[in-house]
């Protein structure tokens, strides 16, 4: 009987190059944050949790009847007990955000998409306010990111700075696109991963563009560090693996980019989610 020899693939199965080089892969996320039912401490008492269970009700009320609009719910009040519970029952999500303009926001996603906690501070960084959100992206994003920022970038100069070759016709390109973009439109991105930059070109973008006073980490397969510009509808966005390794960098013109937003349909499972954890603890 003839024997069949097949051919060996994967890591080892090659043999070494004669320079000693080996292929030194980029390393691939490893975890990604997925749903769990929450867990709540046993000592709470469920007698001393009717105003937990009112906010929870509430916040059931608004995912429900979602697009329409609803107010926030206030936890300012909740003493320490029901605000544990809300604390362990919402957990946090795979979206931060801060924002430092006028007022010291700090914005989580609960476990919940769609459902934001957004806590102000005062000067000795105390939590003043907090309430619930339910929607796509908070408001105060939508309020806060270019409050004050330029409407166009400033292209003029005497001469640039050295080592600065490709950043010129992209502030051109942002330009336009900056001043017929309307908000809702569709996104504009400039992936600056696949053009030749120098870092004396990246770091002439971030002087023109400025800084604004909104940031977002989003937590997914990596991390994704969102910064909005100091020019209207400008975004910068950035990719991580689970190394730190930025893999992509962009800037987008948009509304907020996509990445950080939930999205109708995740509002809807939160819905269904709550309603289920509803069962369980109320």
């Amino acid at each position: 009987m003839t024997s069949i020899s097949l051919p060996i693939f994967g890591q080892g199965s090659q043999p070494s190059e004669e320079d000693g080089v080996e292929l030194d892969y980029l390393q691939m996320p490893q975890e990604m944050a997925t749903y769990s039912m929450p867990q709540v401490s046993a000592e709470l008492n469920a007698a001393d949790l009717a105003q937990a269970k009112n906010v929870l009700r509430q916040l059931q009320q608004n995912l429900a009847a979602f697009p329409s609009a609803s107010g926030p719910n206030d936890l300012t009040a909740l003493d320490q007990p029901n605000r544990q519970f809300i604390n362990e029952l919402l957990g946090e999500g795979e979206v931060s955000m801060i924002c430092s303009g006028g007022q010291d926001i700090r914005i989580q996603e609960s476990v919940l998409a769609g459902v934001w906690r957004l806590q102000q501070l005062d000067a000795r960084q105390q939590v003043v306010a907090d309430v619930l959100e339910v929607g796509i992206i908070p408001r105060q994003i939508a309020q806060s990111a270019f409050a004050g920022a330029a409407g166009q970038i400033d292209t003029h100069w005497t001469a640039l700075p050295e080592s600065v070759m490709n950043a010129p016709p992209l502030l051109a390109e942002l330009n336009a696109k900056i001043a017929e973009y309307r908000p809702g439109g569709e996104a504009h991105i400039i992936n600056l991963s696949l053009l030749p930059q120098t870092e004396q070109d990246l770091a002439f973008l971030e002087q023109r563009l400025g800084k604004g006073s909104v940031t977002i980490l989003s937590r997914g397969y990596g991390n994704c560090r969102i910064t909005a510009t100091g020019t209207r509808f400008v975004w910068w966005v950035q990719y991580f693996n689970s190394q730190d390794t930025l893999i992509l960098n962009t800037l987008e013109v948009s509304d907020v980019p996509s990445v950080a937003c939930a999205s109708p349909e995740d509002i809807e499972d939160s819905c269904e989610r709550l309603q289920e954890i509803l069962k369980v603890y109320l």
